[in-house]
């Protein structure tokens, strides 16, 4: 088991990305050997290895690529809506229930406290995230939505602090209704609006 005939190197990389972020999201990053990722996408070792360097490495691309990107594929659907809007619209869905692919930034997180092949992607992952968040508060800033004072690397911090967060404390764990959930939100976004 090589390489797959008729298939081209993109679509190998493809098929071990979906099946490496579905053996994390069900088994974790500890306990998902990189034999069953490399089976499951029906490639041998030596294939998965001429495409990622490491399992860590293969953990942090499978999040780049299938992990989740709400904010940005909300931006990219309406790029006329305003900053605060995107920003509610994100956090009202924070505290419900993930999909499987959304708990592989739970394991990515986890498996970055313990091993050096993650944390180091893992840092330019979430750095590459704060800077976006960063940038789209300086556009909110610019148009006059967001308080010019206020630090864009802070507010990005605050929002992956969220973002991240709501991952590990899901409903089951804790639940919050949705409108007194909705409230805060609009109270915050209020909070770091321009001034009046």
């Amino acid at each position: 088991m090589g390489r797959i005939a008729g298939v081209t190197a993109a679509e190998t990389r493809e098929r071990l990305l979906q099946a490496a972020a579905d053996a994390f999201a069900e088994r974790g990053y500890d306990g998902t050997r990189v034999a069953d990722i490399a089976a499951a996408a029906g490639v041998s070792n030596g294939a998965l290895y001429s495409h990622f360097g490491s399992k860590g490495e293969l953990l942090v691309a499978a999040l780049r690529a299938h992990g989740p990107r709400m904010l940005a594929d909300l931006l990219a659907a309406d790029p006329d809506r305003s900053v605060a809007d995107l920003l509610l619209l994100v956090g009202r869905g924070l505290p419900r229930r993930r999909d499987a692919c959304g708990y592989l930034i739970v394991e990515a997180l986890v498996a970055a406290r313990r091993d050096p092949d993650v944390a180091r992607p893992m840092h330019d992952y979430v750095g590459e995230r704060a800077d976006w968040l960063a940038g789209l508060v300086n556009v909110g800033q610019a148009g006059g939505e967001l308080d010019p004072a206020l630090s864009p690397n802070a507010l990005a911090h605050f929002c992956l602090l969220l973002a991240m967060g709501s991952a590990l404390v899901t409903p089951d764990l804790h639940e919050v209704g949705d409108e007194e959930w909705a409230a805060l939100l609009a109270r915050i976004v209020t909070a770091i609006g321009v001034p009046q």
